[in-house]
């Protein structure tokens, strides 16, 4: 199966990436964001994100013609779909369910420059049925036209489901080298969608169903999930019987058969800390302890900022005089996870915020961003360097392990007061 053109529908961490990597591949790639400033940028030879190696292979597509970008979906001959799949709570922050307005935004879009032949490939993480759903929905805007659901292996329409599973920081590379689960609505969509991958994947395609392929990138997700709530709950108990967690850790992790994982202030970016609730949503009986971590996780970030609460407190029994709008507490790090410039979902954004409503000054100390998120754009929060936060701050929070901040860890560990979420001091 030949693939002239390439579109990637969706131009964020995972899209933008994707499309580059496969016109570094001489494929012709167009690729659709509903973002003008995104596309204007791309279409510039420039990128909108921060991620090692991106900006050269985006500048060298761009320049030599296999690279653009638009607002609108134009004919192509495999469609990949990598758009937001967030989720919905009620007013209690419960009742997860899984938000795919974005993928029928997307779908209803492609339907209409869709032609016999054409593969689609679902590559947002999405709960179980997400594939279906998406055929569903071109089927229903493209009735001339055959798909997988009806018309199984004799339909016009391909239909596949491949989740993204790399690390930031790594995506190029890993997007390359990873094997990759492939699930197809038949096993003729499975068959198109690896001649499409292994174009640029050197990993192993793995065929399966694309149900399996759904529950497989949950699943691995949800393993870390579990996982990281381990040691989160370790960390508490640690803190509760007066140990050093980071200590005990390194020891147990002595045993041949035992890697306990690096507590942290929670889980955040766009998979872990959500991809679990799409399988408690589907199955809320079975999945006991998948929910459990997931409620481990989440009530992190508030046990952090207890920690912080008890610093200030302790600060004011030994300045009596001093105002709490005079206190000024330093956040290290506001990404996701270490030394990238993502956050979503981030715990150390929400801590970062809700430190800010203790009525103290907030300095936010995040060297992959330029400007504060619109969620922190306040009169006592704001953005400042490390140099400037340990002179200025009274109390230092450490939120994320960023290497700029384990370069300057013992000028951190000089400061009086530090609570520090992620083991940076050990």
């Amino acid at each position: 199966m030949k693939f002239e053109t390439i579109s990637m529908i969706g131009l964020g961490y995972i899209g933008l990436p994707t499309a580059a990597v496969f016109a570094s591949r001489k494929q012709k790639v167009i690729g659709v964001d509903v973002n003008q400033h995104a596309v204007d940028t791309i279409n510039n030879g420039e990128i909108h994100i921060v991620e090692p190696e991106l900006d050269i292979i985006v500048r060298a597509a761009v320049k030599e013609g296999y690279l653009r970008a638009t607002t609108t979906p134009e004919p192509a001959d495999a469609f990949l779909v990598a758009v937001p799949t967030p989720f919905h709570t009620d007013e209690h922050g419960q009742n997860h369910k899984a938000d795919l307005s974005y993928i029928e935004a997307a779908s209803k879009a492609i339907a209409k420059v869709l032609k016999p032949g054409n593969l689609v490939v679902l590559e947002s993480t999405s709960p179980v049925g997400a594939t279906e759903q998406m055929a569903a929905w071109l089927a229903e805007a493209r009735p001339d036209l055959t798909f997988p659901q009806t018309h199984g292996e004799a339909s016009d329409i391909r239909i596949a489901h491949c989740p993204e599973r790399v690390l930031p920081g790594h995506v190029i590379r890993e997007l390359v080298e990873n094997d990759r689960v492939i699930g197809g609505m038949t096993t003729k969509c499975a068959e198109a969608a690896c001649a499409l991958y292994q174009i640029v994947v050197e990993g192993e395609c793995v065929a399966t169903t694309a149900r399996t392929a759904e529950m497989a990138k949950l699943t691995e997700n949800s393993f870390r999930d579990v996982n990281i709530a381990f040691a989160n709950e370790l960390s508490t108990i640690c803190h509760e019987l007066d140990i050093n967690v980071w200590e005990l850790i390194a020891l147990a992790n002595r045993h041949p058969r035992v890697n306990i994982l690096t507590p942290g202030a929670g889980v955040g970016g766009h998979c872990i800390a959500v991809d679990p609730w799409f399988i408690v949503d589907s199955c809320p009986e079975q999945a006991k302890i998948i929910r459990a971590a997931r409620e481990v996780n989440d009530a992190k970030p508030l046990w952090v900022l207890e920690r912080v609460k008890e610093a200030l407190e302790y600060y004011h029994q030994q300045h009596p005089d001093a105002k709490r709008s005079e206190l000024t507490v330093a956040c290290l790090g506001v990404a996701f996870k270490p030394d990238i410039d993502d956050l979503r979902e981030s715990p150390a954004l929400g801590i970062a915020k809700k430190m800010a409503e203790l009525g103290c000054r907030v300095q936010i100390v995040e060297p992959n961003i330029e400007t504060l998120p619109r969620s922190l754009d306040l009169a006592n929060v704001e953005l400042v360097t490390l140099e400037e936060a340990l002179v200025q701050s009274d109390a230092v929070c450490v939120l994320v392990k960023h290497k700029t901040f384990i370069k300057k860890s013992e000028e951190i560990r000089a400061k009086e007061s530090v609570i520090d979420a992620v083991g940076l001091l050990g």
